[in-house]
């Protein structure tokens, strides 16, 4: 059976099919997804109102109620954007493309634009896609395990000078541990901290009574038999028991996360890790969605986004 990923289906959208719409196309899509009640027709976000003129020369509308001027990015995550939309869809496309995310390096020279440009973008677009699972709930069988991230700390040159790595106070203090717990058929909540038992007050919170809590042979897990049903597997014996015992699903997120920090970014900030883990978790999640889909996800998201408070230009922190 062919792979998904290889299907015709899957590639639905691509920078040939947007760059050929154009720029008005590109346009209309951003109104109709921003207004999607009124066919794409300006609706003024400070009053309601749904009549404007619209200001053709600078693609921005003036309300007739309270004359507010606004575009159909102001108060979104795109708000200030000086791209143009076809630019911006394209790069909305090349970031869902990659199965493993994509660098912000390469971002910045495939769309040509700078690099601070790019880190920001990519970041603005995974702050969107985190959205999705801000209030989730777990139910059913959830998987829960933890994967160190970060803090790798180099041999020294000569043999004398080498310390036990193990020990924890020769580690690095950019060591994270990324939790996730994952519902088998459903979404997957990464959580970072320094100690993968903290895991235990995350589950009790998210995780609905009456689930089934499947872990491996870590004692903290213990701490959560006494809220839910457990399943357990002792990797040291084997990964899967045959009968449904096992945490290969989460273990499958942490692959593709894996691959992510080294084979792409090959080095992330602990400050950030977090941003990282929810990019790789919204990809294991859609893995089977289209391009077009995922793309139309973005904007959506985007569009239903205030304005970002963590990742903006240099002269918009000091006015926000």
């Amino acid at each position: 059976m062919q792979h998904f990923l290889l299907s015709a289906g899957s590639r639905s959208l691509s920078l040939k099919k947007i760059y050929k719409m154009g720029e008005s196309a590109a346009y209309d899509m951003f109104r109709q997804i921003r207004w999607p009640e009124t066919n794409g027709e300006a609706v003024c976000a400070q009053c309601g109102c749904v009549e404007s003129y619209n200001i053709t020369t600078r693609r921005k509308f003036k309300c007739k109620g309270c004359h507010h001027q606004f575009s159909v990015t102001s108060g979104t995550m795109f708000h200030s954007r000086k791209l143009d939309f076809v630019d911006l869809l394209a790069g909305i496309c090349l970031f869902v493309t990659g199965s493993k995310g994509m660098s912000a390096v390469q971002f910045s020279r495939t769309m040509d634009v700078q690099y601070k440009t790019a880190w920001v973008w990519c970041h603005k677009m995974r702050e969107c896609l985190a959205d999705e699972t801000d209030h989730a709930k777990l139910s059913g069988e959830v998987e829960i395990d933890g994967c160190y991230v970060g803090g790798h700390v180099r041999k020294a040159n000569f043999k004398t000078d080498r310390k036990d790595r193990r020990l924890n106070a020769n580690r690095s203090n950019r060591r994270r541990v990324v939790i996730a717990l994952r519902e088998r058929g459903g979404r997957t909540l990464p959580f970072v901290r320094r100690s993968e038992k903290e895991g235990v007050e995350i589950a009790r919170g998210i995780v609905q009574d009456g689930s089934t809590i499947v872990a491996d042979e870590a004692t903290h897990w213990d701490a959560l038999e006494w809220d839910y049903k457990s399943k357990r597997i002792n990797h040291s014996e084997a990964y899967s028991t045959g009968n449904g015992t096992h945490t290969n699903w989460v273990e499958s997120y942490f692959a593709r996360l894996r691959k992510m920090v080294k084979g792409q970014h090959h080095w992330v900030s602990p400050k950030y890790l977090y941003q990282y883990a929810e990019h790789a978790a919204w990809l294991e999640d859609h893995r089977k969605t289209d391009i077009a889909g995922l793309a139309k996800r973005i904007v959506g998201a985007a569009m239903d986004a205030p304005k970002s408070r963590k990742f903006k230009g240099y002269w918009q922190r000091a006015v926000a």
